[in-house]
């Protein structure tokens, strides 16, 4: 039964996009962490929303004090890291407000940061959000989606153990 499971993709887990916009291939990314998967296998996404919602059900395991990013471990234990903008640690906060803590337990679509992307880039900095599969060698296989426009939610990566 397991065999069919995986030819039929039952077993393979779907990560939702965090922001809607475009998605775009990780290599895209003007940052070698992210573009040569330094930290992982993943996607990106140019915004065209303020709100970062989580990407799939799980638990949130890190909000960095500035903002600017956030990590979320999925029920599947997937440990996936939204990373909104590029050097946008270097704002301190500024434009950027948590909606979310350690430890709480976050749905899929529940509602993590919201950042001004607008004014974000108004200062100058690219507002390309990166999403990071930190454990990216627990999976035989990540695959994105086609690069489109996307609503937050809609299924950006496939996962396989």
């Amino acid at each position: 039964m397991k065999l069919f499971q995986n030819l039929f993709g039952k077993d393979d887990l779907k990560i939702g996009a965090p922001v809607a916009g475009k998605l775009v291939s990780i290599k895209d990314v003007n940052d070698p962490t992210f573009s040569d998967e330094i930290l992982g296998k993943g996607v990106a996404l140019i915004p065209t929303d303020n709100r970062i919602y989580a990407p799939a059900d799980g638990v949130v395991s890190t909000v960095f004090p500035t903002g600017h990013a956030a990590a979320v471990t999925s029920k599947d234990g997937v440990e996936i890291l939204i990373h909104v903008g590029l050097d946008t640690v270097k704002l301190n906060g500024k434009h950027f407000t948590i909606h979310a803590k350690e430890g709480q337990e976050v749905k899929k679509g529940d509602l993590l940061l919201e950042a001004d992307i607008e004014q974000i880039k108004a200062e100058g900095y690219d507002v390309i959000t990166p999403m990071v599969i930190c454990n990216s060698d627990d999976f035989a296989e990540i695959k994105m989606e086609e690069s489109r426009d996307v609503a937050s939610g809609d299924d950006v990566l496939i996962l396989h153990k």
